[in-house]
């Protein structure tokens, strides 16, 4: 499935969950992340994340989509390097 996630988290705990997110997704934002992940990892990321969160300060949201087909995103501004701008 393709996923993209965002949070939003305390001061103390943003480099934790930076670091959480990117070994599953790909960064594209301050606190979003996306990409095509499996649910036995999503599960995963998951578990770690909630670990990580105070859940009366941090919130996390996670769109999920069956496929890629349906999706577009539309970048306006600086672009952040993503998997495919890596690969020549």
């Amino acid at each position: 499935m393709f996923v993209i996630l965002v949070y939003d988290a305390n001061e103390k705990r943003v480099q934790k969950f930076h670091k959480a997110c990117k070994k599953y997704l790909t960064w594209v934002q301050n606190s979003v992340f996306e990409g095509e992940i499996t649910d036995a990892a999503l599960r995963l990321l998951k578990d770690e994340l909630k670990e990580i969160m105070d859940d009366k300060e941090d919130s996390i949201l996670i769109y999920k989509f069956r496929t890629k087909k349906y999706y577009e995103r539309e970048s306006i501004g600086v672009k952040k390097p993503s998997h495919e701008d890596m690969f020549f």
